[in-house]
């Protein structure tokens, strides 16, 4: 599939926000992390909700007529795209009312109040229902192979939460705050979202059972087509066939897993072990990281091989 640079940007930013703010409301409210001050939270919040909008207004771009954007709220029954764009735009006010309770706190006791919490935490599941239906618009294609898996949306959410605590540990860091509690959990996502991705791509390795012969219904010899019905790229071939070598493909591989998970981790485990400066490493390992995770997200896309390359001389997908 053709990668889409609005696309990835829409995923690779708005995932870095959900997943600071899910971290964020989550370690507030339950109390998990040393006690944040208010100015923390409040940035922090502010963060990852102008992180979240920028994505959105940037995922516009790749419309041919984005002032017909709307139109995809309206499916929400059938389409994952709708039910994406609904959990997106009832995020904002769940959290716009949690940022106003943290803002209107109690000065001498920090508390926001049952219902300001409440709202965070319906903010968290809005967060995390956005982040699964972005995984579902592709996780549901049966006509890619390397999208219609479990993993996808797996992946997807896993990928929000490790940059949203890497963010974490930047605002934590240029408080003065010791990333301690937050830096382990951090290494423990880095880890498992790096797993996950290594099994992913040890999974589409294996072809699909689809192939010229499955497509044409002769499943007997060997088939080739003799005239695949233009002799130029067509909309099909340039979106749905996009080819690159297997040696730029390894090359990108190669920066997801040094530049998205194994820097990111060294350099967040030497900050929880104080060997080096806070801000630094930690503002360093979110930077890396989301060169790292572009990367993947291009790879997502470029390796994607819809069957309908089948019909214009692809010999399986």
């Amino acid at each position: 599939m053709q990668p889409a640079f609005s696309v990835i940007a829409f995923t690779v930013c708005s995932g870095a926000g959900f997943g600071l703010y899910m971290l964020l409301a989550m370690a507030h409210v339950l109390g998990f992390l040393p006690i944040l001050s208010r100015g923390e939270i409040l940035f922090g919040i502010v963060l990852a909700m102008v992180l979240v909008i920028v994505g959105l207004l940037s995922s516009t771009l790749h419309l041919a007529n984005p002032k017909n954007a709307w139109r995809a709220f309206f499916r929400f029954r059938t389409s994952w795209l709708s039910r994406e764009g609904v959990f997106a735009v009832l995020f904002f006010p769940f959290a716009g009312l949690y940022l106003l309770g943290v803002y209107f706190a109690d000065m001498k006791t920090g508390d926001i109040g049952f219902f300001s919490k409440l709202m965070g935490l319906f903010g968290v599941m809005l967060a995390f229902a956005t982040l699964f239906s972005q995984g579902m618009i592709y996780g549901c294609l049966k006509t890619i192979k390397q999208w219609n898996t479990p993993l996808t949306p797996t992946n997807y959410i896993l990928l929000a939460f490790m940059t949203g605590a890497l963010l974490l540990n930047v605002v934590l860091a240029f408080s003065g705050q010791a990333v301690g509690v937050m830096g382990g959990i951090t290494v423990g996502l880095i880890v498992t979202a790096g797993i996950s991705k290594a099994i992913y791509y040890y999974w589409i390795r294996t072809p699909s059972g689809s192939s010229i012969n499955t497509a044409t219904g002769f499943l007997r010899g060997n088939v080739r087509l003799l005239d695949v019905g233009h002799t130029a790229a067509t909309f099909l071939t340039d979106e749905f066939g996009y080819k690159t070598a297997k040696g730029q493909l390894n090359l990108f591989k190669a920066v997801v897993f040094v530049c998205g998970f194994f820097i990111p981790f060294l350099l967040t485990a030497f900050s929880v072990i104080g060997a080096s400066a806070a801000v630094f490493s930690a503002l360093l390992a979110f930077v890396i990281a989301m060169v790292g995770i572009t990367a993947e997200r291009w790879l997502f896309f470029a390796e994607a091989n819809h069957v309908v390359n089948l019909y214009h001389g692809a010999q399986r997908t």
